[in-house]
């Protein structure tokens, strides 16, 4: 007994124990969500919920939409999320740039794997809820979360290849590219072209500074923000301002990395070691090897493309606050209020989606091409471990959440209704991928041989 306990509780204490992730914290989010918001404190957490939000510098007053305060739950999807979906724009860039995107060759097979992953999971979608309003949801079940996608997979250890990484990393990005433009096509209405044409414009004045080489982080954060609180009027989704802000963040340093290593050659010459004065507590430099060092701090600074270094600093803020705060004040889904007969209807659909549709649709698109030649199994991955992936692209929540949200009408009762079913898909659909693609690659993945 002992011993099967020991088996089950190895691969969540791996779980736990991984590089800092965002995923365990959005765990404990979700559950203290869902706990409070059936427990006689969910007055309480709904309230906190409609606080406003308002922040006021002299007449100019920030987070309002058409004229009225954000609420909490406003603020975080529309103003904390347009800033994952900025620090996700940046790893699309990236990846595109030198990543698994930067060539057909190497893009083909996530590519295509995520066009399957996005357009089953529709049909199956559809084909369990065709009518309105609840076919407005079909879309929510396109989503990949990367961050819980990417924890099942390293739960695993070493038993996993470094391609089957690289791939889930690949189909997520091309699945979040995806779901950008479902939000911008689909979840925008009543167009001002006035503040569309304003951002554009602002657009414009940062790619150029880009070209002129501006690699001051604030301007872009300053610009950036103007642009959100444009597309926050312009009736497109203020999170897609994020998304195209990040694209024209400069990914080329001011100095290269070759630059760099002569220039610090120069500057470790003319530290002269002698000259610090010691005591048992303390050190002192002297003024020439401060000017120096802060020489070598500026200069490695440079080293550092904007891209780069505005992404390092956002991932813990993403990380730690923003995902574990949305997980929060969208997983409060109150079973209460859900009919028995209303599981076969938008809970059905999503949950069939994730689960069924994604595994599917990343698996036959995929073995599809590389039975056609048109693309290759990526080494040490077989059609085996191949289908276990595909089921771990079903793990939707972040996106999958935050998609549900735009799908509905939460202003009125038969919307909130709609959104409570959608939610209770998204986590059943997720949970079930997560761990059966666990359970099915823990099979299949070759044993590490002691």
């Amino acid at each position: 007994m002992e011993r099967n306990i020991r088996v089950i509780l190895k691969p969540l204490r791996r779980f736990a124990n991984q590089k800092p992730n965002a995923s365990v914290l959005l765990f404990i989010a979700t559950i203290v969500a869902m706990v409070l918001a059936n427990s006689p404190w969910a007055h309480a957490y709904h309230e906190l919920l409609s606080f406003p939000i308002q922040l006021q510098l002299g007449t100019i007053t920030l987070f309002t939409h058409h004229g009225e305060p954000m609420s909490m739950l406003e603020f975080v999807n529309d103003a904390l999320m347009a800033v994952f979906f900025f620090m996700i724009g940046l790893e699309i860039k990236q990846e595109i740039l030198i990543g698994e995107l930067s060539s057909i060759r190497k893009s083909i097979l996530p590519v295509v794997a995520a066009c399957g992953g996005m357009i089953v999971p529709v049909l199956f979608y559809v084909l369990v809820c065709h009518q309105a309003p609840e076919v407005r949801g079909a879309a929510i079940p396109m989503a990949t979360d990367i961050a819980f996608a990417l924890a099942v997979l390293g739960a695993l250890g070493k038993r996993v290849p470094l391609s089957m990484r690289i791939f889930l990393t690949a189909l997520a990005v091309v699945d979040d590219i995806g779901g950008i433009l479902v939000i911008a096509i689909f979840y925008s209405s009543h167009i001002s072209f006035q503040a569309l044409l304003l951002s554009f414009a602002l657009l414009i004045v940062l790619y150029m500074a880009g070209r002129m080489k501006v690699h001051q982080n604030i301007f872009y954060y300053f610009v950036g923000f103007l642009v959100w609180m444009c597309f926050l009027e312009s009736g497109i989704h203020a999170t897609i301002a994020g998304v195209l802000v990040a694209f024209t963040i400069p990914a080329q340093p001011k100095i290269n990395l070759k630059r760099f290593s002569s220039n610090m050659a120069g500057y470790l010459e003319m530290l002269d070691f002698t000259e610090v004065k010691h005591s048992r507590n303390c050190e002192v430099l002297s003024p020439t090897q401060i000017h120096v060092l802060n020489n070598i701090h500026s200069i490695a600074n440079r080293t550092i493309s904007p891209l780069q270094s505005i992404a390092d600093k956002l991932h813990p803020l993403v990380n730690y606050l923003i995902l574990p705060l949305f997980a929060f004040v969208n997983a409060g889904v109150t079973f209460g209020d859900i009919e028995p007969a209303t599981l076969l209807n938008v809970p059905l659909a999503v949950f069939v989606g994730l689960f069924v549709g994604k595994t599917i649709g990343i698996f036959t698109f995929s073995y599809a091409f590389v039975k056609l030649k048109l693309a290759a199994m990526p080494l040490g991955m077989d059609k085996r471990t191949l289908f276990g992936v595909s089921m771990l692209g079903g793990v939707g929540f972040t996106v999958a959440l935050f998609i549900a949200n735009l799908s509905f009408d939460v202003t009125t009762a038969a919307g909130l209704d709609l959104l409570n079913q959608a939610k209770l898909g998204v986590f059943a659909g997720s949970f079930v991928s997560g761990i059966c693609g666990f359970l099915y690659l823990k099979k299949k993945l070759p044993k590490i041989e002691k």
